[in-house]
């Protein structure tokens, strides 16, 4: 019997022109419930690209359109992001081990800390683990992270040192915790891959003077891993 091919979705924010870089046009583009999507298509997989925009809300409703529309069977978040910590300076190849929603609360009305989800034991949302080990076999460069992520751009370095101090996180960014609890509820494994445009100092500024190089090395590391699978 023929293998079906496999059906990746890959989720960004921002960051389309490395992908377009990398791979040409795409075989077909798609408009649905207001996004674009990107369709490239060869002889194992069927890589669908969909250009989320920033923020929780529209990554979920993203990723959910990779899930039910076009039957992803993995979902592979890669961009940009905030680094927490000085060791995360720019460009600084990451991925995301765990998630923590920190603008997320419900201690007011049950006994759980801020940022806990009910069904979850702590904070900390895990990314799925196997995929985890199989990115860092393939690129060992990458650095394993904790995403303290939520709907705000982070760039004052006392907040980015109090995000790590609470959670122990390396990176911020805004999209990360839509994305994987998206894809835990329906069963779907998730990647995030990552790369750090401004450090524990920088800022907007310095985040767009990285954003095109940050956002190029990513999707690198991003397509070596894919071509993988």
């Amino acid at each position: 019997m023929k293998k079906e091919k496999l059906c990746i979705g890959l989720l960004v924010a921002v960051e389309m022109d490395s992908v377009f870089a990398r791979y040409g046009k795409p075989d077909r583009t798609e408009i649905r419930n207001g996004f674009e999507v990107s369709v490239y298509e060869d002889g194992e997989r069927i890589l669908c690209f969909i250009h989320s925009g920033i923020g929780e809300l529209a990554a979920a409703a993203a990723t959910e359109l990779l899930l039910d529309r076009y039957g992803a069977e993995l979902v592979v978040n890669f961009g940009v992001v905030g680094g927490l910590t000085e060791e995360m300076s720019r460009t600084k190849l990451t991925v995301v081990t765990q998630v923590v929603h920190y603008d997320f609360d419900l201690s007011g009305i049950d006994p759980v800390k801020p940022g806990q989800y009910p069904g979850y034991p702590d904070v900390w949302i895990p990314a799925d683990e196997a995929l985890v080990n199989r990115a860092l076999e393939i690129s060992p460069e990458l650095k394993p992270v904790i995403c303290a992520s939520a709907d705000r751009f982070v760039a004052l370095p006392e907040d980015k040192a109090r995000l790590h101090s609470l959670y122990g996180a390396e990176i911020c960014e805004m999209e990360s915790a839509g994305v994987l609890l998206t894809c835990r509820r329906s069963g779907i494994p998730c990647l995030m891959i990552k790369a750090v445009a401004d450090g524990l100092t920088g800022g907007g500024e310095e985040y767009y003077e990285a954003l095109e190089k940050s956002a190029s090395l990513c999707f690198e590391i991003t397509d070596q891993i894919i071509r993988s699978l």
